[in-house]
């Protein structure tokens, strides 16, 4: 299998080649624009991400073996504009009512509740985050980018990856009012293991 650098080395001389890096990224790409802004603009961030990366190619750091976090950085950038489309998304969220599709299944009633409780939780404290904070964590956690990916994604270093990171959980944490695991140091990573454990 051929990796991203590879296909887009083709490109040159086949432009064709570019429909396989589009067909082997492009569902993630979509999957992304789609949880930070909704299906209408999904489509739309996904078809620009790869005009733009079209476009761009002749950029593109050969380096790399893994045209992810290049394409994520794009995706980035265009749901900057989408800015306001995320933020009435979110808005939505967190005042949706946890009324509908209810039955008489308590327990299904209950879980159904709790749900939509914390959802309108965790959509208030995305909203209240810096907008960088909330693009690092979302490509961390929705993008399933690493740290060094996201660093190259948003064309900053990996302590500043680290730092937003770090801002962003306990933003989270704060506002969810979680205590830390007993696993867990107030940096948010784990902390070792006790040597007679």
């Amino acid at each position: 299998m051929s990796t991203d650098n590879d296909i887009i080395r083709r490109c040159r001389e086949s432009p064709e080649a570019f429909g396989e890096l589009y067909d082997r990224h492009s569902p993630i790409i979509y999957r992304f624009a789609a949880r930070r802004a909704g299906d209408f603009v999904a489509e739309d961030v996904t078809s620009e991400t790869f005009l733009v990366a079209w476009q761009q190619l002749g950029s593109y750091d050969h380096a790399r073996e893994d045209a992810r976090p290049w394409l994520f950085g794009i995706a980035t950038n265009l749901l900057r504009r989408h800015h306001r489309a995320e933020a009435r998304m979110l808005k939505t969220v967190a005042k949706a009512s946890s009324r509908e599709g209810l039955s008489d299944d308590t327990d299904r009633i209950a879980a159904q509740v709790d749900a939509t409780v914390a959802a309108r939780q965790i959509a208030r404290a995305l909203k209240s985050m810096a907008a960088i904070d909330r693009e690092t964590l979302l490509l961390y956690a929705w993008a399933d980018l690493t740290y060094e990916g996201i660093a190259l994604a948003m064309k900053v270093p990996v302590g500043t990856v680290r730092s937003r990171l770090n801002r962003a959980r306990r933003t989270l944490r704060s506002q969810l009012d979680l205590t830390l695991d007993e696993t867990e140091n107030d940096n948010g990573r784990l902390a070792a293991a006790p040597r007679n454990a």
